[in-house]
């Protein structure tokens, strides 16, 4: 099969002088790109590399493709750029892994996330946005439970995400709000912080997904660890990865039930990781997930944990494909 490889690189996404410093974390290397192609390759699938934005409409529109494995961030700063791609491709009528449109711009937005997961009887931690600094100082949060937990609503990746996130009162709130919403150009999310165990869960797969593992990160050295950017590339000397996660029967059936039911009512498709705090009386409380989770095979999270599972990285790559393979029969009788 003839598969197309759309993906976002760190170095085609020009950068402005005020961008922050994380600004391309949500982009992919050449490693990544590389990794995924070889495991499609082993598949016996031959590769195009479409690359993303203009490069990517060039591409798609000049190249015959089968199906297109789908890794591309989108570009910009919209709360819908995961969309980009995927909308491109059911215009043109083409196959592609992963979620479609709707969930990508759904699951983007934290907040919105929250109130559809919330709806659906899954705990969440209460939650506040901000879009506007001039707000800040006219809220009352003597009501807002602290220590509370400040992040761009429309990121991933741990973007905009350090020490500093993890406020004790109001006026640490409104110093790193403020300092967010200017750096990022979007709404700040403030939420309840969970002092508890942080918990990320891989899935793959469809009707139902399977839960691939249930991954504990664990700080080596300060207990009160902030899983940020900083750590994420550094993890080897900042955290261990327990997995699978030794946390008790009844909280690991919690965490499943939600994981599904979530995976579910987004309506994702494919794969994706989710992200969880569990409180001290073991309650697990739903922070986000990502749908379009990294697939570097040595630092994302979901190889690691694949990886710990006993799974090979071309085993992953191969079975989100043959999950998108189930929407496309026309393509596994070529």
């Amino acid at each position: 099969m003839k598969i197309g490889l759309s993906y976002d690189l760190k170095e085609t996404i020009p950068l402005r002088r005020d961008h922050p410093k994380d600004a391309l974390e949500e982009y992919d290397s050449p490693e990544t790109v590389e990794a995924i192609a070889a495991a499609l390759e082993v598949g016996g699938h031959s590769v195009v590399r479409l690359g993303g934005g203009k490069e990517f409409l060039t591409n798609i529109l000049h190249n015959g493709v089968d199906l297109v494995f789908n890794i591309a961030e989108g570009r910009g700063n919209h709360r819908s750029r995961e969309a980009q791609v995927p909308s491109v491709l059911e215009m043109l009528d083409i196959p592609y892994s992963g979620s479609d449109p709707q969930c990508l711009a759904i699951c983007l937005d934290k907040p919105l996330t929250k109130r559809i997961v919330a709806v659906s009887g899954i705990a969440t931690p209460r939650w506040h946005v901000i879009s506007q600094s001039k707000r800040l100082g006219e809220m009352a949060w003597d009501d807002f439970p602290f220590p509370a937990f400040v992040k761009p609503a429309h990121e991933g990746s741990s973007k905009g995400i350090g020490f500093a996130s993890r406020v004790e009162s109001a006026r640490q709130l409104i110093k790193v709000a403020t300092d967010l919403l200017k750096r990022y150009e979007q709404p700040v999310m403030v939420e309840k912080f969970i002092a508890g165990d942080e918990i990320t869960v891989g899935m793959v797969g469809n009707s139902p997904p399977t839960v691939l593992g249930i991954m504990r990160i664990l700080p080596k050295k300060d207990t009160h660890l902030v899983y940020s950017l900083g750590v994420k590339r550094d993890w080897e000397n900042m955290v261990n990865y327990e997995c699978p996660a030794r946390i008790g029967t009844r909280v690991q059936h919690s965490i499943l039930d939600a994981s599904i039911k979530v995976f579910q009512v987004l309506g994702c498709r494919d794969f994706a990781r989710l992200d969880f705090r569990l409180s001290p009386e073991g309650v697990p409380y739903f922070l986000e997930i990502n749908p379009l989770p990294g697939l570097n095979p040595r630092s994302s999270d979901l190889p690691i944990m694949a990886g710990k599972m006993g799974w090979t990285y071309q085993g992953l790559v191969s079975a989100i494909l043959n999950a998108a393979l189930e929407r496309y029969p026309q393509c596994v009788r070529r």
